[in-house]
């Protein structure tokens, strides 16, 4: 018998979860599915595009209530995108859901063409994204993808943090005029504070204020630095929270914010530190003039260890415990 998969956080951060009133939630994933019906139930326009990916994407509920309205393209992604592009065309909203790890290099250049230089009104939804697969390793790791579309024009790219910013998230982009990528995990998400609010596209979320250092995160990166924010508070440290949930057009004014107002800025993604959010911040602050003490906390640029979801986070420091201690180094007090 194989031993269980380990838990996301350990037992110190759940005992913070506990006292900063996180309650468990379900996978993003699963609030993006439950939402994508619902809307889809009102609006024939809506429809479902997958690559074998109807039971990860957690659509089959969608598949048996709206049968009419979900297409099955075969392990075939850039069929998947192509099919996805020209539906927007026609009239359809459609979403395009596939792992992100092949929608995203195998269907680039149909992303780029047929989607984001043909500005046809197609989502893309990126599930089981960042490390989710865990031990099945590098391949199916999708730690590229934000590097890959933001140096495309004409896509906005969305990480939610919790159910509340998926569910606002997928609205957004069944409504949007223009190609919208939406990134999913697989980890549940407790919803946060300061998420009650409505996502606005291109407005990061305050989860917490302070002073001290800045976390600016994105996706499923949020709640760990929101835990390590309640774990720095505990040594007098006060710390800013923001959860960057759009990657592009990225939130410059919070970012400078955060560069003028706090000491030190840390960024956390899932996601290599190449050409991701931490870069994309980078160039922010010294575009700005501004020189906090920084940090970019993701996965480096190396052959990625190989373990689950929990694991990798941890060995890279993407936790409470490995995200407090990077703000201790940058202050100079580990």
């Amino acid at each position: 018998m194989s031993a269980p998969a380990p838990t996301m956080f350990t037992p110190a951060a759940d005992a913070m979860a506990a006292k900063l009133g996180l309650k468990p939630g379900k996978a993003n994933l699963e609030a993006f599915a439950a939402t994508l019906q619902e809307l889809a139930a009102v609006d024939a326009r809506i429809l479902a595009v997958t690559s074998d990916s109807r039971g990860s994407g957690k659509l089959g509920p969608f598949g048996q209530a709206l049968p009419k309205q979900i297409v099955e393209v075969g392990i075939a992604e850039q069929n998947l995108v192509g099919i996805t592009a020209g539906l927007a065309a026609a009239g359809k909203k459609a979403f395009g859901v596939s792992p992100s790890c092949f929608l995203t290099t195998r269907a680039l250049e149909q992303i780029k063409n047929d989607v984001c230089y043909s500005n046809v009104p197609a989502v893309l939804v990126g599930i089981s994204a960042g490390v989710s697969y865990g031990a099945l390793g590098s391949t199916h790791h999708s730690l590229h993808d934000f590097a890959a579309l933001r140096a495309i024009n004409n896509i906005t790219i969305i990480a939610p943090a919790d159910n509340r910013e998926t569910r606002a998230a997928v609205r957004h982009a069944a409504a949007a005029p223009r190609p919208v990528f939406l990134r999913f995990g697989k980890a549940a998400m407790p919803d946060l504070p300061g998420t009650e609010q409505d996502l606005v596209v291109g407005r990061a979320t305050t989860l917490r204020e302070g002073s001290d250092v800045a976390f600016l995160a994105t996706g499923e990166t949020v709640v760990h630095a929101l835990l390590a924010a309640g774990h720095l508070a505990e040594q007098g440290i006060q710390s800013r929270v923001l959860s960057l949930h759009t990657v592009k057009p990225l939130d410059t004014a919070a970012v400078l914010r955060a560069g003028r107002e706090c000491r030190a800025v840390v960024t956390v993604e899932e996601h290599l530190v190449n050409g991701g959010l931490g870069e994309a911040c980078a160039t922010v602050l010294l575009q700005g003039g501004l020189k906090p003490r920084f940090a970019c906390v993701g996965i480096p640029d190396e052959d990625t260890v190989t373990g689950a979801q929990a694991d990798i986070f941890r060995h890279y420091g993407i936790s409470m415990e490995g995200l407090a201690a990077t703000v201790l180094r940058l202050r100079g007090t580990a």
